[in-house]
């Protein structure tokens, strides 16, 4: 065998193992075990909404899962699997994505179309992608890969030839070939553990529908704005921090907190935990004159 073959080979029987097949009521996905006692990561959208989960290990055994937590705006879920029929449990180590390069071999293992422990292969192809979550948020730091995923795959490890868990596989764009999508490890390591301690990601909210609009280039002059865009104000929920700040339709967001806002995913990214309960002003264009004011973001409502 050739030194790639044995590379591969030696990353698919160190992480296989742990590479579960995931069963819901209504359909399934993957799923790779990352601690000793049975923690699995996978997808949101594999478990969201199931009554039912059920892991089957490469070795036949299956067992009930329980959810533990999920956060829709990353596309990441923990579940876990208490009996492991006295066996044991494989389990996979996850990696550091901040080390992969473009051009690296990557091996993605799921369970494509049901056909139970599928092995792909192919390079990185890009870091730093952004990819649009169900959730409408934005997700940052995705990795690229050209190592084919089909439906089936969503919530399996993508793999280093180490046998490291650099990503986790999510998406696929239909009918591109060789545009495949994973969640970045050290993104699923950070979110992993915050459902395993709260079963959430907390995050806050304000309370308005917006979109991205254009400023007029003389009233960006005229106020000296710094952006080009602005986050148009489509509608502001009843009793929400927002409308207690006095924000109103038809306002246009300039800054939050500080920083310059130009597009709605700005403004999600500044709605983090941190901002949960601490005042921050907000810069606004409303009938074409800048004004300031104070909101108080509360915490996000999980789905």
């Amino acid at each position: 065998m050739d030194a790639y073959s044995r590379a591969v080979i030696g990353a698919v029987e160190a992480v296989g193992p742990a590479v579960v097949k995931i069963d819901v009521d209504r359909g399934g996905g993957s799923g790779v075990v990352f601690t000793p006692d049975g923690f699995i990561l996978t997808n949101s959208h594999v478990v969201h909404g199931a009554a039912t989960l059920k892991a089957i290990l490469p070795d036949g055994r299956s067992m009930r899962a329980d959810l533990v937590g999920q956060d829709a705006d990353t596309d990441l879920a923990v579940i876990r699997v208490t009996d492991a029929g006295g066996g044991g449990l494989p389990w996979a180590t996850l990696g550091d994505s901040r080390a992969v390069r473009p051009g690296q071999v990557a091996i993605a293992i799921g369970n494509p179309y049901g056909f139970h422990h599928s092995v792909t292969a192919g390079v990185i192809s890009a870091l730093g992608r952004s990819l649009r979550s169900r959730s409408g948020r934005l997700m940052d730091d995705i990795i690229q890969t050209d190592a084919s995923l089909n439906p089936g795959n969503s919530g399996g490890p993508l793999v280093t030839t180490q046998g490291k868990v650099i990503g986790i596989n999510t998406a696929m764009i239909l009918p591109a070939q060789g545009l495949c999508f994973a969640i970045a490890s050290n993104t699923a390591r950070f979110v992993a553990a915050r459902l395993m301690r709260d079963g959430c990601i907390r995050r806050s909210y304000i309370g308005v529908a917006g979109q991205n609009v254009p400023i007029p280039r003389a009233l960006a002059r005229a106020h000296k704005i710094a952006v080009s865009s602005g986050v148009l104000v489509v509608s502001v929920e009843p009793a929400s921090p927002a409308a207690a700040a006095g924000l109103r339709e038809g306002d246009i967001i300039l800054a939050f907190a500080g920083d310059a806002i130009s597009a709605i995913d700005d403004l999600h990214r500044q709605l983090s935990e941190d901002r949960i309960g601490k005042p921050s002003a907000v810069a606004v264009l409303r009938a074409r004159e800048r004004r300031q004011m104070t909101i108080v973001p509360a915490e996000s409502r999980q789905l």
